[in-house]
């Protein structure tokens, strides 16, 4: 076990220290923080940022500073951000302070910070950082073992300590400094992120695995999921998979894998792509890192054949259900349920056509069949409570360490697979499927994804399906809806339905814009 820090007055691995206590500096501090007459405890008033501050005096070696968390604030997300400068905050000027110290003040000269996993950011932990001789910042909660945070920090200058009170974090409070004594700085202590003793400190209610929401310098290291988060994702993720740069207009890229919706009173043209085609059993986890509660609406996604590199964001509607009227293959879904913050959400495509859904590991079901045998990116649109998402990784079925992939629904032979690829039986899916339209190179006729194994009729005896007419319950089904594809309909009460005023799907509950009368081989 790591040896008892002792206090900062004893000495230091690095030689004498000052004695006077570590304060706030005065001056040097965001628009929104406000502190105590003792310059120990920093609040952030309003928002969820201009809230940077520093230690009144530059920091030694091995000097641990310690923080307090005195105030959450689960409206927002991002937590901490910490590290050093070498800029003498009392020749920084507050009104040139930016918003964020990621990654904004990080790509000035002279700046190191980084941001604290969310999950360690609640009321009451006590958070330690440090650097040592070699540039290396570490830190640790309560009293767990120390972890590597970031390198690359100058320690030939004087340095003082950053803290940005961002996000989830209102109110932190300066304890006294400590130094780590010798026989603490264990090397392997360093290599390996030990947090079994951390997973206690975590929020088990909030799903967070991003270190650095915001932060363009780090990637997210594995080996830091917390024990719920553990039971959700695979041990391991490829990290291959971004978002493409092509965006709608109302989007911004915060990083490679995270984007961000710009919120504007009326239409918002969010789509965003990946940056390559899915493979075949391939299961791309997507987080919600941020959401809004006082707006109604799911998050939308999709596959298509479309490469996104072909489009321009003038291209990309403010209703995603648009892009169906493409002369390209387009399926369109919403998720079925409410989504939150910290929300993790499995996207599969198997051998089959078949698009499964997971929501935080538990199995949604089959969402909509389409046709793979072409490539197919993948799309989301970022409409209502969901304005943030972060690309986790993707796992592929061949990998053996894909352990935690949605499974999908056993096929038989005669399961039924509809003359539409945007066809989803509410049934079959258990009503998880709000919407899903596909359009052909004709821009009218449904494409068919697979023909079927044996025989293209629907078994009435067999499942949920059936060949009655589900309006008048006498005919023979015939007839499938554009644009959601439903083949629930004869051709007589398909007529009459659409000559109805706001006609639409008794399946799926979607506008009517046509039918079309289909003819079975014998």
């Amino acid at each position: 076990k790591p040896k008892r820090c002792l206090p900062i007055h004893c000495g230091s691995v690095g030689g004498p220290l000052p004695i006077s206590p570590l304060l706030f500096h005065p001056n040097a501090k965001g628009s929104q923080i406000v502190m105590d007459l003792a310059q120990k405890t920093a609040k952030r008033q309003a928002s969820f940022c201009n809230a940077i501050t520093f230690s009144n005096r530059p920091i030694a070696l091995y000097e641990q500073v310690r923080l307090k968390i005195t105030k959450k604030q689960c409206c927002w997300s991002g937590a901490l951000r910490l590290g050093f400068t070498a800029k003498d905050p009392s020749r920084i000027n507050p009104d040139n302070l930016p918003k964020y110290a990621c990654p904004d003040l990080v790509s000035q000269s002279g700046f190191w910070a980084k941001a604290l996993p969310e999950e360690f950011a609640n009321e009451g932990n006590v958070i330690a950082f440090w650097v040592d001789k070699k540039g290396r910042v570490f830190y640790r909660i309560n009293e767990s073992s120390p972890m590597l945070f970031f390198s690359g920090v100058r320690t030939a200058e004087p340095l003082w300590a950053l803290i940005d009170v961002y996000g989830l974090t209102r109110g932190v409070q300066l304890l006294d400094s400590e130094i780590v004594p010798a026989d603490c700085l264990r090397p392997r202590s360093f290599t390996t992120v030990r947090s079994s003793s951390l997973r206690r400190e975590a929020d088990d209610s909030r799903l967070s695995v991003s270190l650095c929401d915001l932060n363009l310098h780090c990637p997210i290291p594995q080996n830091s999921l917390n024990s719920q988060q553990s039971s959700l994702l695979p041990s391991t993720l490829e990290s291959d998979l971004h978002f493409h740069q092509l965006r709608g207009a109302h989007i911004k890229t915060l990083d490679e894998q995270t984007v961000a919706r710009s919120e504007h009173a009326r239409e918002e043209r969010t789509l965003v792509f990946t940056n390559r085609p899915l493979r075949i059993g391939e299961t791309v986890f997507i987080k919600v890192t941020k959401s809004s509660p006082a707006r109604s609406g799911s998050l939308s996604y999709g596959v298509t054949s479309c490469d996104p590199a072909v489009l321009r964001p003038s291209d990309l509607p403010y209703n995603p259900e648009a892009l169906v009227d493409r002369k390209e293959f387009w399926a369109v879904c919403r998720v079925p349920t409410p989504l939150q913050s910290s929300d993790i959400l499995g996207f599969l495509v198997n051998q089959e056509g078949e698009v499964i859904l997971s929501h935080n590991g538990a199995n949604v079901g089959m969402q909509v069949c389409v046709d793979n045998s072409r490539p197919l990116w993948m799309f989301f649109g970022l409409h209502g409570a969901v304005t943030q998402l972060r690309i986790l990784g993707s796992t592929h079925l061949g990998d053996p360490r894909a352990t935690s992939n949605p499974s999908s629904p056993s096929s038989s032979p005669h399961t039924p697979s509809a003359l539409g690829s945007g066809i989803s039986d509410p049934v079959l899916n258990g009503g998880l499927c709000s919407a899903a339209y596909c359009s052909s190179a004709g821009g009218t006729t449904p494409n068919s994804p697979a023909s079927l194994p044996k025989s293209p009729t629907f078994p009435s005896g067999r499942g949920p399906w059936s060949d009655e007419c589900s309006i008048c319950y006498e005919n023979t089904v015939d007839t499938v809806i554009y644009a959601c594809g439903h083949m629930c309909l004869c051709y007589t009460c398909g007529l009459k339905l659409k000559k109805m005023s706001n006609a639409c799907c008794p399946i799926c509950r979607r506008q009517i814009k046509d039918i079309i009368k289909t003819y079975r081989s014998t």
